[in-house]
């Protein structure tokens, strides 16, 4: 049994009540990775430096920190060429360079939204976080939600061919695109969603409003549910008069939102069930670290992609698998699961939102869009310069040519200044037989969780 006070201590021993007639064992893998330990380099303001080491508990973190490795592996042999580059310019929306800690970009095409300025906006917040550390790079981004570097076609073993290098916000495993943080950490301006600095305290306080027993015993989830065949397909799953599985499910309008000054669409006001379901888009949704931001159980739909934190989530630690081919059941088992065992629903909840206010606060962000860009970096094999119809980039000047929650935004996720703390020193890659155990870990927990979910209507069949 989990004890609220020593939950980072433990396994999370998933046990079956009698309600469920017994035909469950405990949950058998240790979910929980060993700690993993990134030192950094921390110097004083005043004349006198000091240097010393400060343990970052990066768990799931730095889990996907240690992966950068295999995230570049695909130019390890082959390093990134100039043509390589040129060759992603049809894919990308813009080109950014970076020249003696100057940034310079060059525009292709259209973003969708405002993604490509507040991504570009944090990359100049990197360089006034970092200045002089960035290293000279040339690389090509694209804003969509879909990978488009298929791994298929360039088979390292039999082709000569160098991948096109081009970053997104996602990957999955038949892509070789690079991954990066999504624009949404600096603020999403057309839907009035604050900075995440800014955005996670107003969730931390958000939590606080209702303790986890007193919340709604359902699944909750509020979306566009028309960008995706699934997500209609999750609507099947809502209360009915002929059905209920524990699930309260509501479509978002976006358009009537941005009509009424976005009064029912704040994420601090939605953390009021103890579950909340977290699935796709049309690819990955920015919507996953919002959902497990709030310490309801998340009930993750099998994913299909990740981006540069997802792979740092313990299924049975951070969140509860729910089938794709099978979400309403899925959903009903998670739901009675978690009101049977109380104190280990809420220490999953618990954990994940910790994950989120911990790992992946804006110094961490930061600390991995560096190592990326380090590593990235040092592949390169040319010098690069700048574009021929590339602008100089100056955070000042966008911010002042901005206007309403683009303006407000970029002024309350501004860098003041350089930090006094050095990124964080890298460990090594994990070695293959390490990571295997992780991955192999994963798959355990969630094969087993789909067992006892199995086992349980089968019973219910029975009677």
């Amino acid at each position: 049994m989990i004890h609220e006070r020593n939950n980072d201590q433990r396994s999370i021993h998933l046990i079956l009540s009698s309600r469920f007639r017994g035909i469950y064992r405990h949950f058998s893998e240790n979910i929980w990775l060993s700690l993993s330990i990134c030192y950094k380099n921390a110097a004083s303001r005043s004349s006198v430096r000091l240097l010393f080491l400060t343990v970052c508990l990066f768990i799931g973190m730095f889990v996907s920190t240690r992966l950068l490795d295999f995230t570049l592996s695909p130019w390890r042999e082959t390093g990134i060429t100039e043509e390589s580059i040129e060759r992603a310019k049809g894919l990308a929306d813009f080109r950014l360079v970076i020249l003696n800690g100057t940034a310079y970009v060059e525009h292709y095409k259209k973003s969708v939204q405002s993604r490509d300025v507040f991504t570009i906006w944090g990359l100049l917040q990197l360089l006034r976080r970092y200045p002089g550390k960035v290293s000279d790079l040339d690389l090509m981004f694209e804003c969509f939600d879909f990978p488009l570097v298929g791994k298929k076609y360039y088979d390292q073993l039999n082709s000569t061919v160098v991948p096109p290098p081009l970053f997104r916000y996602c990957g999955d495993d038949d892509s070789l695109d690079i991954v990066f943080p999504d624009w949404s950490f600096w603020g999403w301006a057309e839907i009035n969603i604050k900075p995440w600095d800014l955005l996670l305290k107003d969730l931390s306080n958000g939590n606080k409003r209702i303790e986890w027993i007193d919340r709604e015993p359902y699944a909750y989830w509020k979306g566009n549910p028309w960008v995706a065949e699934h997500r209609k397909d999750l609507l099947t799953c809502n209360v009915s008069n002929t059905q209920d599985w524990n699930a309260r499910l509501y479509i978002q309008d976006w358009d009537r939102e941005s009509q009424q000054g976005f009064m029912q669409s704040n994420l601090a006001d939605q953390c009021t069930h103890r579950y909340k379901i977290y699935i796709e888009g049309s690819a990955w949704s920015v919507s996953e670290k919002y959902i497990l931001a709030c310490d309801s159980v998340t009930l993750m739909v099998t994913p299909r992609y990740y981006d540069f934190f997802t792979r740092g989530l313990m299924p049975g630690r951070h969140y509860w698998p729910v089938r794709m081919d099978d979400k309403c059941r899925s959903i009903k088992f998670a739901s009675e699961w978690g009101d049977n065992h109380e104190q280990q629903a809420k220490a999953m909840g618990k954990a994940a939102s910790s994950f989120i206010q911990e790992d992946l606060k804006m110094d961490n962000v930061y600390d991995y869009m560096f190592h990326l860009l380090t590593g990235y970096s040092k592949l390169m094999k040319y010098k690069p310069t700048v574009p021929q119809n590339a602008v100089e980039l100056c955070s000042e000047a966008m911010a002042c040519g901005s206007e309403g929650f683009a303006k407000q935004f970029m002024e309350e996720s501004t860098v003041n200044g350089p930090t006094d703390v050095s990124p964080c020193i890298m460990q090594p890659p994990y070695d293959p037989r390490t990571l295997n155990s992780i991955l192999d870990t994963k798959v355990k927990s969630i094969k087993q969780v789909e067992k006892w979910e199995k086992d349980y209507f089968e019973q219910i069949n029975q009677e």
